[in-house]
């Protein structure tokens, strides 16, 4: 099966979780709107599958995975797919919803990082709410963050398997999401990253250990992925960084 995955081009957001289990997984999949050949076409392709009444059970958003006759929609979802069919998760119905769970504390971490520069919403222009943006990271950065940081090497402390990954003794679909967690937090926050991260040595770790293996390095080589930008969830606005 060659899987076409349906998200915005231009940017990584939470595509890029899927894009890393697939990569990981040397699944082979069609990136529809990136490889549609222009950022219009792209965006027709990806309403077009939002908006098809053939569709039994439409997705709200993007991203999206059309995986034969089945549409798999928000990126918890996607990933517990994959994770299940591609060795990415436990088989046993404990470590599966334990996996799960561990993909959803990410996704709640997504949305509060999105938040840091669009805190009155998606519709208003960073510009337009720079002052808000200020006071929402500044709290971001002293309580949110390392609760959140506290949590996954607290995971990896007590993992019975290990500290090597936080699900069992070998690598989950998780794993990837916190490797992209780390990437895009060094990416939007460098000083303030560069300032925490020694308190988290398993954590860094983690990420260090992903980064090296071999599908996930050749991907990162290849000049495929989407580089971070300013139009994308992580956001690097120097006057929010710590």
């Amino acid at each position: 099966m060659i899987y076409q995955l349906y998200y915005w081009p231009g940017i990584q957001g939470r595509g890029e979780f899927v894009r890393l289990a697939l990569e990981e997984a040397g699944a082979e999949y069609l990136d529809v709107a990136k490889d549609s050949g222009g950022e219009e076409q792209a965006v027709r392709k990806l309403q077009a599958l939002l908006n098809d009444p053939r569709i039994p059970r439409p997705a709200f958003a993007v991203p999206a995975l059309k995986a034969g006759e089945l549409v798999i929609a928000q990126t918890a979802n996607i990933l517990m797919f994959l994770g299940a069919h591609h060795g990415l998760a436990p088989t046993d119905e404990a470590g599966r919803l334990w996996t799960h769970q561990l993909q959803l504390t990410v996704a709640d971490w997504v949305v509060e990082i999105h938040d840091t520069h669009h805190p009155l919403g998606p519709t208003e222009y960073y510009q337009d709410q720079k002052q808000e943006a200020r006071k929402r990271t500044a709290s971001f950065l002293k309580r949110r963050l390392p609760k959140f940081m506290d949590y996954f090497e607290k995971v990896l402390k007590q993992n019975p398997s290990g500290d090597q990954f936080l699900v069992g003794s070998t690598l989950t679909y998780p794993d990837l999401s916190l490797f992209q967690i780390i990437e895009g937090l060094r990416y939007a926050f460098p000083r303030n990253q560069s300032r925490i991260e020694p308190n988290y040595p398993k954590v860094v770790a983690l990420h260090e250990r992903v980064l090296k293996r071999p599908h996930i390095a050749a991907y990162l080589a290849s000049g495929r992925r989407i580089p971070f930008n300013e139009e994308g969830l992580f956001r690097h606005y120097p006057e929010l960084d710590g």
